[in-house]
């Protein structure tokens, strides 16, 4: 029989009228036996997420603050959508817990994870599923790093138990009974590590949009939905500032070759993306999957005459960033130059000694730092399959009147990255989605 793993965003479960449109989606397919709830999100524009509020009552509690008004606001949500459900069920013990529990420290992960933890409960409830908690199939290291083979292991065993079953998303638990969250859109990966353990057939992510769009929505008007991606470019373009799925959720699946459909949540009738592991066809008119970009990067460029026969000199440079604990995005070079970029954040308490460390270890000729840098990729199956896409970019950018600061292509083709001044950030993605799309 067919296995779906379903995961419903904040906006899917914001009040009562949402959760009778969930309880509608999971209740006309079968196959939908393991559902993944996030915590409540926002009702309107100028609403609060619980998570949010959740957070300010642990900043609360560290400032010595009475919390009783912030955190009766959390207990009417839920008390509010239990009303308006129509259900027999009292959460006030659940609450007054969590409550206790924070007031005496148990932790601000803990904190945020009780916004799903409640909303699981209430959902069980709702839609008459078994409630299993996350803690006790959701595993940490002591080191904090996730424990996939554990949690693989005994979430498999437990959900065998279970035809039906609701695991609240966000987080797990330590060895030493700490609870931990991952990081936030974390219950997307707890979606996909269910979906793995259960080897589901789909995993279906419910959320506010009607899939994945092949640009930012806040930069283009309505652009146009991608239909099927591959979890190569998705990994490009969440890593790059796509925002529909969390981009850790796509290992899980990806290991297993479960494809993942984003769905809307208010129109399930739109089929969504479909994600999957390979594909051998593309639209042969747009040729591109998607755009993203993000701002916010620095690139620290070296010149030294004959550095090409210098051995070791990449490696020299590499290990300054290392021991700095600085990852870096790319390495565009040429002969006798060599570009490291980094976020700008990660550089900036320690960029005097940076410099001064590169100084003494490989002897530049010149060495500089120039910041307001934006990153944009441009992702696509089809590329390598298609002449002149990378001419197709850079005519469409220099059209637009913008000066490419860096290029970037990976020897697999399936993307093209360029480096632009953050002030022509927009209008360089505009640029090439009306070359490819328009």
């Amino acid at each position: 029989m067919e296995v779906k793993v379903v995961k419903f965003g904040g906006s899917s479960l914001a009040d009562a009228e949402h959760f009778r449109q969930v309880a509608k989606i999971i209740k006309a397919d079968d196959a939908r036996k393991f559902v993944v709830p996030s915590a409540p999100g926002k009702r309107f524009s100028a609403d609060i997420k619980v998570t949010d509020m959740l957070y300010k009552c642990y900043e609360m509690i560290k400032n010595n603050e009475n919390i009783d008004e912030q955190f009766s606001k959390i207990a009417d949500r839920y008390n509010g959508i239990i009303s308006e459900l129509g259900l027999s069920f009292d959460i006030s013990g659940e609450l007054e817990y969590v409550k206790n529990a924070m007031l005496h420290h148990s932790g601000r992960d803990y904190a945020a994870s009780r916004g799903e933890y409640l909303n699981g409960l209430i959902l069980a409830k709702y839609i008459g599923f078994d409630f299993v908690d996350a803690e006790n199939v959701i595993f940490f290291k002591e080191d904090g790093t996730f424990d996939e083979d554990k949690t693989n292991r005994e979430m498999r065993d437990e959900l065998k138990r279970h035809r039906h079953a609701v695991i609240p998303g966000f987080y797990g638990i330590t060895p030493n009974g700490t609870i931990k969250t991952f990081s936030r859109g974390g219950s997307d990966i707890t979606g996909s590590i269910v979906a793995r353990a259960v080897d589901a057939d789909l995993y279906e992510n419910w959320t506010d949009v009607s899939g994945f769009m092949m640009a930012d929505p806040r930069i283009l008007d309505t652009p146009c939905t991608i239909d099927t991606i591959t979890y190569s470019e998705l990994r490009e373009l969440s890593y790059m500032g796509a925002t529909v799925l969390h981009d850790e959720a796509i290992f899980p699946v990806r290991y297993a070759g479960i494809p993942i459909n984003i769905k809307n949540t208010n129109r399930p009738e739109d089929p969504g993306t479909m994600i999957v592991p390979h594909a051998h066809t593309y639209d042969h008119d747009r040729i591109i999957t998607g755009i993203a970009g993000r701002k916010g990067y620095s690139v620290i460029t070296i010149e030294k005459d004959m550095m090409n026969s210098e051995i070791g000199f990449g490696r020299r440079v590499l290990e300054v960033f290392e021991e700095n604990e600085i990852s870096f995005e790319h390495l565009p070079s040429g002969v006798d130059t060599m570009s490291v970029v980094v976020e700008t954040k990660q550089i900036d308490d320690v960029r005097d000694r940076l410099l001064n460390r590169l100084q003494r270890t490989v002897r530049p000729d010149t060495i500089s730092i120039e910041d307001g840098l934006a990153l944009i990729a441009v992702v696509g199956r089809g590329m390598v399959k298609t002449k002149g896409t990378a001419a197709r970019v850079f005519d469409a950018i220099s059209d637009a009147d913008v000066n490419i600061k860096m290029i970037d292509q990976g020897s697999s083709e399936l993307n093209i990255i360029v480096g632009v001044e953050e002030g022509d950030f927009e209008r360089t993605m505009k640029a090439i989605y009306d070359e490819f799309v328009k």
